[in-house]
């Protein structure tokens, strides 16, 4: 009689955004097919994780610890993983996939490790490198990252399989039509950190100024999120000319703030799913991106959106124009860029891609 699987999912923290808000998601995929799930968080951060894990039944274990205790985290885990009485490591980031590769054979569990980031660290590459074949199963989040973890990992297909992380909510509020006189709401998501180009965004927005761009209508640029860059954006902003932007923080209700929008930026130099982006076009908003990550393949060009290169300032700062011209247009490339994400992304293949993983995961002990 086969065991059903207890799953150690490993996640660095609590953090709200980013990778652990959309666990309990993916934990019901794997409930669904009969495993149990217990999520294991190696730090706590802001915690803001905690709730909707919780609300989804989840009983999430959280270290009292630090980011960089590796060796403290790793006996942690080590304890508490064997006290559950796992069957199956599953680990998020970097600092939770090497932990677990280091963990997973000394137990005796398969790993199966979940990828994300675009971007990792020369060590933390070097050392999951080293470590790739301890891995039973590589997980990439979206095609994209599949293929970046196939070339830097040297991850072979036969150990490699794709699950989208993102699953459109047909059910999302949807930003309503913007009517002359009103004010044009461009925003973006995330945290206030170089790697989100928002240096960029305001520098193309004082590009415009400075070459007398004058829009047809009153805008307003909202970067709602939380980081180190704060006041250096808003310095720079102020440099720049660029008066009505807004900074308001952590938004605890990301898809009622994408609804008041007329139109998404999301002008990062690296990316990987970008799920904020995704969300926004659910949200029935045209996106304007740099052409990094999952999101250039989910834009359909003129279409649903546009995309510019990375960190090009005048790029960027040509197309926003071009867009802000015309925000009577924005609305239809809104509505496209809905129901094309609402079919790439449905719950039914976020659903399909999970339970093929754990069909994987059930048939070969992975």
């Amino acid at each position: 009689m086969t065991t059903a699987p207890r799953i150690a999912y490993i996640i660095n923290s609590m953090e709200g955004g980013g990778t652990a808000l959309p666990v309990p998601a993916l934990t019901r995929v794997m409930r669904n097919a009969g495993a149990s799930v217990r999520v294991f968080a190696l730090t706590r951060r802001d915690g803001r994780a905690m709730v909707p894990m919780q609300a989804a039944g989840l009983d999430p274990l959280v270290r009292e610890g630090g980011l960089k205790d590796h060796w403290q985290a790793l006996r942690w885990l080590h304890r508490e993983v064997r006290a559950w009485g796992a069957t199956h490591l599953w680990t998020s980031l970097s600092r939770a996939t090497i932990l677990g590769l280091l963990l997973g054979p000394h137990l005796g569990l398969p790993v199966i490790c979940w990828q994300h980031a675009a971007f990792l660290k020369p060590w933390n590459r070097r050392l999951m490198r080293l470590l790739q074949s301890r891995a039973a199963l590589w997980v990439g989040d979206s095609a994209y990252i599949a293929d970046l973890t196939r070339q830097r990992l040297a991850v072979g297909e036969d150990r490699l399989m794709t699950w989208p992380i993102f699953a459109a909510d047909p059910d999302q509020p949807v930003a309503a039509l913007w009517q002359p006189g009103q004010t044009l709401q461009l925003g973006s998501l995330g945290r206030l950190h170089p790697v989100k180009g928002y240096e960029e965004l305001i520098k193309a927005l004082a590009l415009l100024r400075q070459h007398g761009f004058t829009p047809p209508c009153p805008i307003r640029l909202t970067l709602a999120g939380e980081g180190k860059e704060r006041e250096r954006l808003a310095s720079l902003a102020a440099r720049g000319g660029v008066a009505d932007i807004v900074l308001p923080g952590y938004i605890d209700r990301p898809q009622h703030f994408l609804s008041g929008l007329h139109l998404y930026l999301q002008p990062s130099r690296s990316e990987g799913f970008c799920i904020a982006a995704h969300e926004a076009m659910v949200a029935g908003l045209p996106v304007l991106a740099s052409a990094v990550g999952e999101i250039q393949f989910s834009i359909r060009e003129g279409i649903t959106g546009h995309t510019v290169p990375p960190r090009d300032v005048p790029a960027l700062a040509d197309r926003l124009g071009r867009m802000i011209a015309e925000p009577g247009r924005l609305h239809a490339m809104g509505t496209a860029a809905r129901n094309h994400i609402l079919d790439r992304f449905s719950i039914s293949r976020f659903n399909a891609s999970g339970q093929a993983i754990m069909q994987r995961i059930s048939e070969t002990g992975a």
